[in-house]
C-alpha cells in the first residue's frame, strides 16, 4: 500500500468531515434562524426546499459532468464553493436574500456530495476492500462536531450569523488543502459512454432506497430541534443536542460497517436497518420527556446509519465508471432529502409537528421492504481493481 494511497483514503474522509460540519452547522442552528427573522414552520420548509433544490439541480446534472471532469475536479472547485454558500447564509440579512443563499449553498453541496462518494468508490476500489462506511463515518464525525460547536455558541451566546461564519472561515482554506490529495479516476472515454447509456437497473432500486433512507435523515436533521423544542418542552440547549446524538449512532455503526458487510451482504444489512429505523423512530415519539427523545435517538441513528454508503458502494461498482452511476442513485436519494423536510414543514402546519414525524417510521418498513428485491448474492466487487492512472498527490 503506498504512501500516495494512504493519503488519498484520509483525503477523502476529511472531505467528508468537512461538508459534515458545514450541513451539520446550519442545521443544528436551525431554531436561532427561526428566531433571526421570525420564520415560520412552513416558512422554514421554504427555505430548506431552496436548499434542497440547489442540491438536486446539480445533482441531476452530475452524471455528464463527472464523466468529463472526474470526481478530483469537481471537488477542488465545489468544497470551496459550499464554505462561501455557508458563508452567504449566514449573512443573509432578510428571506429573499437567504433563500438565494441557501439556494447556491444546496448547489455547492450537491456537486461536492456526488463527487466525494465517487472519489470514496475510487480510493476503495484502489484498496480493494469495502470503505465507504469508514468515510461516511467522517461525515458523523464532522455532524457531531457541529451539534458540539452549536451547542458551545449558544451556551456563549453566540449569535447564528457568527457561528455560521466562523465554521465557514475555517473552511474554506482547509477545502483548497484537501484538493492535493485526491485520486485520478477511469479514462474520460470510457466514463462518457457510460454517462450516456441507461444504468442497469439495480441502480434505480439502490436509488429508491436512498430516497427514503434520506427522507429519514433530513427529518432528523431539519425537524429535530424544532420537535424537541415546540413539543417536548426542551431548551434550545439541548434540542441542539438531538442530531449529534443522532450523529454518534450513525457514526458507531459506521465504524463496524464495512466488517459487517463482509459477513452479513448488503441485503441481510439493509432489511435489519429499515426495521430498526422504523422501531426506534416510533420510540422519539411516543417518549414522554425530551432525554428520553434525545436518547433514542442514537439508535435511530444505528439504524439509518450504512443505508447510504451501502447503496452508494454498491452503486459505484455497477458499471466501470463510477461517478455516473453515483450521480444517478445520488439524485435519487436527494430527491428524498428535498422532499421529506418540505413534506413535513406542510404537514406540521395541518395536523402537529408529532403528527407529521411519523412519515420516518413508514419510511423505515419501506426500505425493509425494497430491500427485499435486492439480488441474495452479491457479485465479488472488491478485486483489488487498480487505479488506472498512476496514484500520485496531485499538485
Amino acid at each position: 500500500m503506498t504512501r500516495d494511497l494512504r493519503t488519498a483514503r484520509y483525503g477523502a474522509i476529511l472531505t467528508f468531515v468537512l461538508s459534515g460540519l458545514m450541513v451539520g452547522t446550519m442545521t443544528v442552528r436551525i431554531p436561532a434562524l427561526t428566531d433571526k427573522l421570525g420564520l415560520s414552520e412552513s416558512t422554514v420548509g421554504a427555505v430548506l426546499l431552496a436548499w434542497g433544490l440547489g442540491a438536486l439541480v446539480t445533482m441531476q446534472s452530475m452524471r455528464r459532468i463527472m464523466a468529463r471532469a472526474g470526481s478530483r475536479a469537481v471537488l477542488r472547485i465545489g468544497a470551496p464553493l459550499t464554505a462561501v454558500g455557508l458563508l452567504a447564509v449566514a449573512f443573509a440579512p432578510n428571506l429573499p436574500l437567504l433563500i438565494l443563499a441557501a439556494t447556491f449553498f444546496g448547489m455547492a453541496f450537491g456537486t461536492v456530495d456526488v463527487a466525494m462518494n465517487a472519489q470514496g468508490s475510487t480510493v476503495e476500489q484502489a484498496y480493494g476492500r469495502p470503505l465507504m462506511n469508514g468515510m461516511h463515518a467522517g461525515w458523523c464525525v464532522g455532524a457531531i462536531s457541529a451539534g458540539a460547536l452549536g451547542s458551545l455558541s449558544i451556551a456563549a451566546g453566540l449569535s447564528f450569523t457568527a457561528n455560521l461564519a466562523l465554521v465557514a472561515l475555517v473552511s474554506l482554506p482547509v477545502a483548497v488543502l484537501i484538493g492535493r490529495t485526491y485520486l485520478p479516476e477511469a479514462p474520460m472515454a470510457e466514463a462518457t459512454r457510460t454517462a450516456r447509456s441507461r444504468m442497469p437497473a439495480i441502480v434505480y432500486l439502490l436509488g429508491a432506497i436512498m430516497f427514503f433512507a434520506f427522507m429519514v435523515e433530513g427529518v432528523v436533521a431539519d425537524w429535530n430541534g424544532l420537535y424537541m423544542r415546540n413539543e417536548l418542552g426542551a431548551p434550545e440547549a439541548l434540542a441542539a443536542l438531538g442530531y449529534p446524538v443522532f450523529e454518534a449512532g450513525m457514526l458507531l455503526a459506521r465504524l463496524g460497517g464495512d466488517r459487517l458487510r463482509s459477513r452479513f451482504g448488503v441485503r441481510g444489512m439493509l432489511g435489519v436497518s429499515g426495521v430498526a429505523t422504523a422501531g426506534f423512530f416510533a420510540v422519539v415519539l411516543m417518549a414522554p420527556a425530551a432525554l428520553v427523545a434525545v436518547s433514542a435517538m442514537f439508535f435511530v441513528g444505528l439504524g439509518v446509519a450504512t443505508i447510504a454508503p451501502l447503496t452508494l458502494s454498491l452503486a459505484g461498482t455497477a458499471t466501470d465508471a463510477p461517478g455516473p452511476a453515483i450521480a444517478q442513485a445520488g439524485a435519487m436519494g436527494y430527491a428524498g432529502l428535498l422532499l421529506g423536510p418540505v413534506v413535513i414543514g406542510f404537514l406540521s402546519d395541518a395536523t402537529s409537528l408529532r403528527g407529521a414525524l411519523g412519515i420516518a417510521v413508514v419510511l423505515g418498513v419501506l426500505i425493509a421492504v425494497a430491500s427485499r428485491f435486492l439480488p441474495r448474492k452479491e457479485t465479488p466487487v472488491f478485486a483489488a481493481v487498480p487505479v488506472r492512472e498512476p496514484v500520485k498527490v496531485a499538485a
